[in-house]
């Protein structure tokens, strides 16, 4: 399974160190202050990274290290509405000149949002996101996760080989999840 979760930073960061790899094309929801971006960047030095955060005292620092590396680019929007999800999927179909050879929209996920709380926002954009961009890793930090993993028993088996979930590889958003018209004002189900 290529999902890692973490929590602690320095346990996240080392997780990039040693996953990406130098031409990858890796889309990073939860940027804040790009501490994590720049490590990004420099490791994928001949691929791309988007940057997704809506923090108000990302956006100068983040514009600022966009315009100091070529492979950084950084969106000021927010992960949980629809219309954001399709802004990236569009630029990383440009980026990806003919997807037709390609299983993924991108090598890597990294997700890093709300301080490592709020788990049930954290899945619900995994699975979006995942599902639309089917990456080959991705890489969670959220505390809510790994606390759940960690105290649930499970009676059966379901083994994703890539960084989405293949069970629910085509299906899109299940129409039974009412509350995503809720969650965003985008979403027609």
């Amino acid at each position: 399974m290529v999902i890692k979760l973490s929590y602690d930073i320095d346990v996240y960061r080392n997780q990039l160190n040693n996953l990406i790899k130098s031409t990858d094309l890796i889309v990073e929801l939860g940027c804040h202050v790009g501490n994590s971006t720049k490590i990004i960047s420099n490791l994928a030095c001949d691929g791309y990274v988007i940057a997704i955060d809506n923090s108000p005292e990302a956006i100068s620092v983040m514009n600022n290290l966009e315009e100091n590396n070529d492979n950084i680019e950084f969106i000021s929007a927010d992960v949980r509405l629809h219309d954001v999800l399709e802004k990236v999927t569009h630029r990383l179909l440009e980026l990806n000149g003919d997807y037709s050879k390609k299983n993924s929209l991108c090598d890597i996920l990294s997700i890093d949002l709300g301080g490592g709380y709020h788990p049930d926002t954290v899945f619900k954009v995994f699975y979006i996101w995942s599902s639309t961009l089917k990456p080959k890793i991705t890489l969670i930090r959220n505390k809510g996760l790994i606390d759940f993993v960690n105290s649930a028993k499970f009676t059966e088996k379901i083994v994703s080989e890539e960084g989405y979930l293949q069970s629910y590889e085509n299906q899109g958003i299940p129409p039974q999840i009412k509350e995503f018209s809720l969650w965003t004002n985008s979403l027609d189900i």
